[in-house]
């Protein structure tokens, strides 16, 4: 098969590219590299464009006999959506637009759509269904909540295909490490590696849904050819919840080492609970979550050593 990925060069994106590559397919990613990102990464194989998702005419050009889109291409921190609010609604939601007219001008029959697991917010229960009314509580998540519902809406209208896959905590080794808002595992096994210390927002009990990124591929892929997904949204996660405080311990249990905690009870850890009802992805996608966090973090640990031994 033909498949543009957009936000290609990024965690997510150059592991989905990478694997696609290796089982041979034919690969073109496209980046516009502004979240710190290199191509460096992806396989010699892939066709690498570096560009915006807003640029049409550079989109008509990539999608000439493309079969599937994912469109991974995305600002992606909460913290940051705060600040830029704008520029978050510029690239996730108008950007998804662009694209899926550019879809429709090069008949491309279907797109694969990385949401969040963020368009949840608070709920009352857990763990997290579809079917559950999103609360969305940052421009981030408003922004993949917004995306979702235009490639669906546009998506009936003009005849394309359309998945949406609400991907939680994914972690493994590539996760990049920017200097401010660094996703929390990376951030921990750096710290617990090099005698820092972790710094927990609240009291560390609040839960999240640690996926791996092997994982998370394998549902990518699916959803690239299975059938019976149309217009579905669809959770991807370990299904396995699991409180700050305790992906602590685990990391001092795969590291062998102590770590300094520091609470600061000043400021939020975000939503209580968050964990995935990961039923929908079983029924629909086949998908079994291999990689247990232990094994994940143990994974990830190998690949942080070689990064600090370098």
């Amino acid at each position: 098969m033909k498949f543009l990925v957009t936000g290609g060069a990024g965690f997510l994106g150059t592991a989905v590219s990478n694997q696609l590559a290796a089982d041979g397919h034919d690969v073109c990613v496209l980046d516009n590299l502004s979240n710190g990102t290199t191509a460096d990464g992806i396989h010699p194989a892939i066709n690498f464009v570096q560009g915006s998702v807003n640029d049409i005419p550079l989109l008509w050009s990539l999608l000439y006999d493309v079969d599937c889109v994912y469109h991974l291409a995305a600002r992606v921190s909460v913290a940051e959506s705060l600040l830029h609010p704008r520029e978050y609604s510029q690239v996730n939601v108008v950007g998804t637009v662009s694209l899926m007219e550019a879809m429709r001008d090069s008949g491309v029959g279907r797109v694969v759509f990385t949401s969040s697991g963020a368009v949840y917010g608070r709920q009352p229960h857990q763990p997290v269904h579809e079917n559950d009314i999103p609360a969305p509580d940052s421009p981030y998540a408003v922004s993949k909540w917004a995306a979702e519902q235009y490639i669906h809406t546009i998506g009936e209208r003009w005849g394309i295909e359309t998945v949406a896959l609400r991907i939680f905590n994914a972690y493994g080794a590539g996760q990049a490490l920017p200097s401010s808002h660094a996703p929390v595992v990376p951030r921990y096994l750096r710290q617990a590696m090099t005698g820092g210390s972790v710094i927990i927002y609240g009291d560390g009990s609040q839960s999240r849904d640690f996926v791996h990124i092997s994982d998370v591929v394998a549902a990518l892929k699916s959803a690239a050819t299975v059938k019976g997904v149309n217009r579905q949204v669809i959770n991807i996660g370990s299904g396995v919840e699991t409180t700050v405080n305790d992906l602590t311990d685990l990391i001092e249990m795969v590291s062998g080492r102590s770590v300094n905690r520091l609470y600061n009870k000043e400021k939020s850890g975000g939503v209580t609970r968050l964990v995935a009802d990961i039923s929908r992805a079983r029924a629909l996608l086949g998908y079994r979550p291999r990689i247990s966090l232990k094994k994940g973090l143990k994974l990830t640990m190998s690949n942080e050593q070689q990064a600090v031994d370098n």
